[in-house]
């Protein structure tokens, strides 16, 4: 039994870095203040005070512990925290994080002494140490790795962070802001809730204790920290990352430009990023959940959106847009009574979705047109307009993803850019440039992709364009006005960035108005205010444009991209307009009628084409995107989603496309004649 002068180790004693005697937790935050590292004042009651029952040898009322408590917390009027060190946490093999007990917001003596015994307790047998600090209270909480768990990328730091103290977050309770970063506290990719949003200064911080934790004991490690109200950092926990990606490991999923290329087919700088690809990303996971598409599970593993080089990709796997291998993997053996469940709610929500929308459309309608002329408004104002832009996006894009989801892929939709066509060919009939047809007719945004500044070139004015609006479906007619708000939101949010970046640069604090793109969301609030620019902003712009990504990839430990194998099925889907033979022809070569146009991404600018196409071919997109609901206006068979299609169809080959039965056929001589 330990003696009471024995009972109790404070973490600046030498003999608390032994974690035979203090645990691992302990042991480790001792030898981590010894260095200089910022831990909160604390004590140690020793595995040697734990004998044949939880409280056995413990007296917990001794003088030294007693005294040891008042110091800490101050006599009784500052909340302590009593946590586990056992000597088998927090190992190079295992964390055994969550399995043993830890107790906040103790506050007096008897609290004290059941928050001990409960943490004992918790013991299953294991030789136990008891940690005591003083509580602080935390403004930022989360969770930095040394490198990151997924790829195994040692130059890479990855953080989590939340509001509030970190507890949330290791329990699974909480998602938080993540960030990817390099060793200089760059982002690479962010992604999450908004909430959790860390500075520039707060994120070289971490990455800071990080690098030096990754010294300090010779492997990457897990951190738990917390920023108090203060803004003082401390480090909570330390402990080596036990799973880590090796290359030797499964890659992740098969992912592609699908879809999203048709709304952003050139590479994103981190503003664009954060403005328009995180809202779509948090909207696509709650419609998914809304229709029953996937499971929580599946979707708490899975990217939902990757960025590549600036350039989103699709988790192919989560909407089953990626080529399957046999037909096995269309039969689904679950019990029904989940997807019975959700085809109940669905076609509940199918009947009130269309109303949904348009209120939704009435409203984003009236708060566009209340918006002043940006540049009379002032910094607070821009900066408010481009945080609010964000929510109305997720609303947006939340009830668009459910009506593509629910509306059937056939359906007659009049899209908006079948609309902008038209009100670019009257305009123009009438003399207006583009900058003007813009400015009179904001329909015309659809043919153009958003990016900070805003583009104002539109597409050639085409032979001829569809005749009149059809019958719509309500679900994709709802679907097509909220696509063209979104852009609309996300073209005043463009402009509201460009204007704050002309201010910038009068002030002599951007180079430039376009470099507004490199920095991200959270930034500009601390630069308006304080004109501090985070460090090597230019070493955010890229030498050179991304290369575009295959149709299908994957991405390997350090962040390649390898083209994942089309499986057997390499069919795509028809999106209609009946069947066709023509020669095969690239976007750079000169088009005749007839012909059939193989693209990778349905870009909006190839809108100004499609008549007189004999057909069209995509290695990416929907049967719902803009481009293939514009090639059905026109009459043109369609098929996208063929694997592989720039290389499988070569240019001046004859081919036979059935946008009913969604197939591409390549004709040789033989059968030609």
């Amino acid at each position: 039994m330990a003696t009471p002068v024995d009972a109790v180790l404070w973490l600046d004693d030498p003999r608390a870095q032994d974690s035979a005697l203090a645990g691992a937790k302990a042991s480790t935050l001792a030898a981590a203040r010894a260095n200089g590292f910022p831990i909160i004042p604390g004590f140690v009651l020793p595995t040697s005070l734990i004998e044949t029952s939880p409280m056995g040898g413990l007296d917990i009322d001794a003088e030294v512990i007693v005294n040891a408590w008042s110091e800490i917390s101050r006599a009784g009027t500052e909340p302590v925290i009593v946590r586990s060190s056992s000597t088998v946490e927090d190992g190079t093999s295992s964390s055994m994080a969550g399995v043993f007990e830890s107790v906040a917001g103790v506050r007096d003596r008897t609290t004290f002494g059941i928050a001990v015994e409960k943490v004992l307790g918790s013991s299953n047998g294991a030789p136990m140490a008891v940690l005591v600090q003083r509580e602080i209270e935390a403004s930022r909480g989360g969770v930095a790795f040394g490198a990151d768990p997924l790829t195994g990328r040692t130059d890479r730091r990855l953080i989590v962070a939340i509001d509030g103290t970190p507890g949330p977050l290791v329990s699974g309770r909480a998602t938080g802001t993540r960030y990817t970063l390099t060793d200089s506290g760059r982002v690479v990719q962010r992604s999450g809730d908004p909430a959790g949003t860390l500075t520039w200064g707060q994120r070289r911080a971490l990455t800071r204790l990080s690098a030096h934790a990754t010294r300090l004991f010779g492997s990457a490690q897990d951190i738990e920290w917390a920023f108090d109200r203060d803004g003082a950092l401390w480090m909570l926990q330390s402990r080596p990352i036990t799973a880590i990606a090796t290359a030797s490991k499964k890659l992740g999923p098969r992912l592609g430009p699908g879809p999203i290329a048709e709304t952003f087919p050139d590479p994103l700088a981190s503003l664009e990023q954060d403005l328009w690809v995180e809202p779509l990303r948090v909207a696509i996971k709650e419609a998914v959940l809304i229709a029953g598409a996937a499971s929580k599970r599946k979707l708490a593993g899975s990217p939902v959106i990757a960025l590549v080089g600036g350039r989103p990709a699709m988790d192919l796997d989560l909407f089953g847009l990626a080529p399957q291998r046999s037909f096995l993997y269309k039969l689904d053996p679950r019990p029904s009574l989940r997807r019975l469940r959700a085809s109940w709610r669905v076609g509940r929500l199918r009947t009130a979705l269309p109303a949904l929308a348009q209120e939704l459309v009435r409203a984003i309608d009236m708060e566009l047109a209340s918006v002043p002329q940006i540049g009379a408004l002032d910094d607070a104002t821009l900066l408010g307009i481009l945080h609010s832009s964000r929510r109305r996006l997720i609303a947006i894009h939340g009830h668009e993803v459910l009506a593509g989801l629910m509306m059937s892929k056939s359906t007659p939709v009049t899209s908006a850019a079948g609309s902008a066509l038209g009100a670019v060919v009257t305009a123009r009939h009438r003399g207006a440039n583009d900058a003007e047809i813009i400015a009179s007719d904001p329909t015309a945004l659809a043919l153009i992709p958003p990016r900070i500044p805003s583009r104002t070139t539109l597409p050639p004015t085409p032979s001829h364009i569809p005749d009149g609006r059809q019958e719509n479906d309500p679900l994709g007619q709802a679907r097509e006005d909220l696509r063209l708000r979104a852009r609309w939101m996300q073209e005043l949010t463009a402009r509201t960035a460009f204007e704050l970046g002309h201010r910038l640069t009068k002030r002599g604090i951007l180079t430039g108005p376009d470099m507004i793109r490199w920095l991200h969301a959270d930034e500009l609030g601390e630069i308006v205010a304080g004109n501090v620019l985070p460090m090597a902003l230019q070493e955010r712009v890229p030498r050179a444009e991304s290369a575009p990504l295959p149709s299908v990839f994957r991405l390997t430990t350090d962040g390649r991209v390898v083209a994942a194998d089309s499986g057997a099925n390499r069919d795509g889907q028809g999106a209609g307009g009946g069947r066709t033979t023509g020669p095969v022809r690239r976007v750079d070569e000169e088009i005749r009628s007839g012909d059939v146009l193989v693209v990778q991404h349905l870009d909006p600018k190839l809108a100004s084409v499609l008549p007189g196409l004999g057909g069209l071919v995509a290695e990416t997109g929907s049967v719902l995107s803009h481009l293939a609901i514009l090639a059905r206006e026109y009459g043109i068979p369609t098929v996208v989603g063929v694997h592989g299609a720039l290389d499988r169809f070569p240019p001046g080959a004859t081919v036979v496309v059935d946008g009913t039965a969604g197939e591409v056929l390549i004709l040789d001589e033989k059968d030609t004649a």
